[in-house]
């Protein structure tokens, strides 16, 4: 289906057909046309697959229709990066609209954010933090706001921002559009559904667990104190345009970032401790090509929008299967072609266990030719445990723990 039937104003289909596009992804074609008739949408979709324009498309179309004043659109995402990427595709959007979105995040001053409030910017795009510092000293009314997202709402649940999120929903009139958009939908998202939506009209593209077609996953066995030289090598190898390097702490990716500049790599290092100005600066000069490899903690992995990604490395595994697919979904956006490649230690064998449980695959392993490996990897998977294994397993410790008090 083109986007010309899904019934959206000229001035967003001039929008649309500026940007290169002409039909639209799954996502898009399920939500937009009942986002437009009112209902609420309970979305879920891979990362990459276009839900904010999914969301965003609607509510420039209403604001086209029926003119007013005032606030009247509120975006709650759980990071700053997801905020400025969401902002980003309002602008490319509404650019033939005289409709504009205004950003609310921390880590920035609030003179900037309450001009915009004061000149009652149309459409919001805000994190529930700093959202609930300007409620809380009147800079803000949401009285007036006729459609909610909350996107990402698997990650705010992760984060810890429920709290804030029915704080800022009693502000709101309930004679409102909502819609909920997550990458998985769980129990909890269930239930945060329950009280959020009414209604609604329920989407899912794919199971949460699927990696996109279009990436290729590959683990490297490796002893831990050979990982950095293996990195090295394999980037080397690999002739990387432009990739995301994840990292399990902010300390770890400041150390593997200053030893990258060392081999000469250009790198840019994203995590929490970084101030808001070095992280938007960091994504500019990515975005833009000055920066080729970027380092990162999982701040990023929900927050990068880059079409042009073309490698993701686990250079430490993450202890949640969830993270991994969000961390993959970096490299082939909109259903491109990427690279997801992992280094594993042994005592990460569990994590990687449960991704591939969790995925539904055996990823493949492989060594790199001519690297000096000090301990040879072992590269056939573990065999899965079976009743009978752990069964077995059971026994065995019973009949030590018998001998032990005989």
């Amino acid at each position: 289906m083109p986007f010309t039937k899904l019934g959206l104003h000229p001035d967003l289909l001039h929008a649309v057909r500026s940007m290169g596009f002409t039909a639209p992804t799954p996502i898009q074609e399920r939500a937009i046309p009942s986002a437009l008739e009112g209902r609420d949408v309970l979305g879920c979709a891979q990362t990459g697959s276009g839900k904010t324009a999914a969301f965003a498309l609607p509510i420039l179309q209403r604001l086209l229709s029926r003119p007013g004043r005032g606030t009247r659109a509120l975006v709650i995402v759980p990071t700053r990066e997801l905020a400025a990427q969401v902002e980003t595709t309002f602008r490319d959007c509404g650019r033939f609209t005289p409709h504009k979105a205004a950003v609310i995040i921390g880590g920035v001053g609030y003179h900037g954010q309450r001009q915009a409030l004061a000149q009652g910017a149309p459409i919001l795009v805000a994190t529930p933090g700093r959202l609930l510092d300007h409620m809380r000293e009147g800079a803000i009314k949401l009285g007036g706001i006729e459609q909610l997202v909350l996107d990402e709402a698997d990650r705010m649940l992760d984060m810890g921002f429920m709290p804030a999120i029915r704080e800022i929903l009693g502000k709101l009139s309930r004679e409102r559009q909502t819609m909920l958009f997550s990458a998985t939908l769980g129990p909890e998202i269930e239930r945060v559904a329950s009280f959020t939506l009414r209604n609604p009209v329920r989407i899912e593209i794919s199971r949460p667990s699927t990696v996109a077609e279009g990436i290729s996953q590959v683990v490297y066995p490796v002893d831990p104190r050979q990982k950095p030289d293996l990195l090295v090598a394999i980037l080397e190898a690999s002739q990387i345009r432009s990739g995301v390097i994840f990292c399990r702490t902010k300390h770890g990716a400041d150390r593997l970032a200053r030893r990258l500049k060392e081999r000469g790599f250009s790198i840019g290092v994203l995590h929490a401790n970084r101030t808001q100005g070095q992280r938007t600066s960091t994504m500019e000069d990515f975005r833009r090509g000055r920066v080729q490899i970027l380092v990162a903690t999982d701040i990023a992995a929900r927050g990068i929008d880059v079409r042009e990604v073309s490698h993701v490395v686990n250079y430490d595994l993450p202890r949640h299967p969830e993270d991994y697919v969000h961390r993959v979904g970096r490299t082939a956006r909109a259903y491109g072609a990427g690279d997801a490649i992992s280094l594993m230690a042994p005592d990460e064998q569990p994590f990687l266990s449960a991704i591939e449980r969790f995925v539904g695959t055996t990823f493949p392993r492989a060594m790199l030719p001519n690297f000096n490996y000090t301990v040879p990897p072992l590269l056939t998977p573990p065999k899965p445990k079976t009743f009978q294994d752990l069964r077995w397993g059971r026994h065995r410790r019973s009949t030590r723990r018998f001998r032990r008090l005989s």
